[in-house]
């Protein structure tokens, strides 16, 4: 399960892009491009999901069972750039934006690993925020000095 679409993803994309990410097997079609690049499109949504899985481990439990949306979001750029990368990125090209979105994607979840950021979690078996599910108690030793036992001095 990822947490984006192989259809939201390849929205995201220009026709002209569907042939150079398939490569030497141009398609006059587009229905037959986006039946070539559905699955890399596939792969790379499990690729992003991985990623982001890594990242948020620690502070949740994943794969979150309802994506919050800013996952949904950042999710569809990795996967777009993973699906562009296929190839190399050219940053002086168009390609160059697709990397800014992945890096700002990784920026993000890198704050929300560091608990600097708290995203929205579903209440369906997943906390509201990164320490939700954790209980904190104290004990110490009975007080030595009140003001009781300290009259008089």
């Amino acid at each position: 399960m990822g947490y984006c679409t192989a259809e939201e993803v390849l929205e995201m994309l220009k026709d002209d892009m569907l042939n150079n990410i398939i490569g030497d097997d141009y398609e006059e079609e587009k229905e037959k491009r986006i039946e070539k690049i559905t699955p890399l499109a596939e792969q790379a949504i499990g690729d992003a999901g991985a990623e982001i899985d890594g990242y948020l481990a620690k502070r949740y439990k994943v794969p979150f069972k309802k994506t919050p949306p800013v996952i949904h979001k950042y999710a569809k750029d990795i996967a777009l750039y993973n699906l562009v990368s296929r190839k190399g990125v050219d940053e002086d090209d168009r390609e160059k934006t697709y990397l800014n979105r992945y890096n700002a994607a990784i920026a993000f979840l890198l704050r929300v690993a560091e608990g600097k950021v708290d995203i929205d979690v579903s209440e369906e078996g997943n906390a509201s925020s990164g320490t939700a599910n954790i209980s904190f108690t104290m004990e110490s030793s009975p007080r030595l000095f009140t003001r009781e036992s300290m009259k008089g001095w």
